[in-house]
């Protein structure tokens, strides 16, 4: 299946989604390429709100772009195996039975099908600005990722490995 089709069922069924993307096996190359593309929008969220600060502030655009594109394409990475393996502990101290694999997969995708609202976060900051409408956008970007992780998460550590 596409990958937009999924990330489009997971806002309504994340469980079978998951489930479908487990029953393909441990693909690690499949789960990196989840997280870069995951780590590549949020870096073009960023984009807005980082012109609309060098704008107000007089900054240079190029530097905070630079430092942006590092942490979210080295930096970040590393801190989602970081967060997925805690969780996996996390889960096994409550009886979790999947496997390290499961546990990337559930944070990686979630972070990927949570993109969209990412991307609309990203707007809202640099056209909007601060205010309620951006809390609001972030908190459902917040809401449905962690919905999507944590019912992904569960499913990879109920059902074990594939």
């Amino acid at each position: 299946m596409p990958v937009t089709t999924d990330i489009v069922a997971s806002y309504r069924r994340p469980a079978q989604v998951m489930r479908r993307l487990l029953s393909a096996g441990t693909r690690e190359d499949r789960a990196l390429a989840m997280l870069m593309a995951g780590c590549v929008l949020a870096f073009i969220s960023q984009l807005p709100r980082l012109a609309r600060e060098a704008h107000l502030t007089g900054e240079e655009l190029n530097p905070m772009l630079g430092g942006a594109l590092f942490a979210w394409l080295f930096i970040a990475p590393l801190m989602f195996y970081l967060i997925a393996a805690l969780s996996h502990l996390v889960a096994r101290l409550f009886k979790g039975k999947g496997d390290w694999f499961g546990a990337r997969l559930a944070l990686f995708w979630a972070f990927l099908a949570a993109s969209p609202l990412m991307l609309l976060n990203g707007l809202t900051a640099g056209f909007v600005g601060p205010g309620a409408a951006l809390t609001l956008v972030g908190f459902v970007w917040f809401v449905a990722f962690m919905v999507i992780w944590l019912v992904s998460l569960k499913v990879a550590e109920t059902d074990g490995p594939a």
